[in-house]
């Protein structure tokens, strides 16, 4: 359950980077709404998640999975450039993300894994 909810916090972490974008320096009232409840509900599951699970690997996962989504947003709708070496490096960064999930730190962190 932690994994569940610190994939599902950094996918939150991803909508209010990219609502903070639109909210013209939060001047924007719904964009700027958005930012405030994705970054709260973001640093919950962050919270959450990181007493269960190392710190290290939860920030690292979730700073990884939120920052590869917001730069894949980005390029899929127009608002910046795709170029091949940056979907390389996006695949990088996906791959260190499976590979910290893969890699086993502690009992704490398998028990809360099972």
């Amino acid at each position: 359950m932690p994994w569940i909810v610190l994939v599902a916090s950094a996918v939150l972490e991803a909508v209010w980077a990219t609502a903070l974008g639109e909210s013209g320096g939060l001047a924007e009232p719904v964009p700027t709404l958005v930012f405030f409840t994705a970054l709260i509900g973001s640093m919950l599951g962050l919270g959450w998640a990181a007493k269960h699970l190392p710190i290290g690997t939860a920030y690292a996962v979730w700073v990884g999975i939120g920052a590869a989504l917001t730069v894949a947003y980005a390029m899929a709708t127009g608002e910046e450039a795709v170029s091949v070496l940056k979907v390389v490096f996006l695949i990088g960064v996906i791959g260190a993300v499976i590979g910290l999930k893969l890699v086993s730190h502690g009992p704490e962190e398998r028990e809360a894994s099972e």
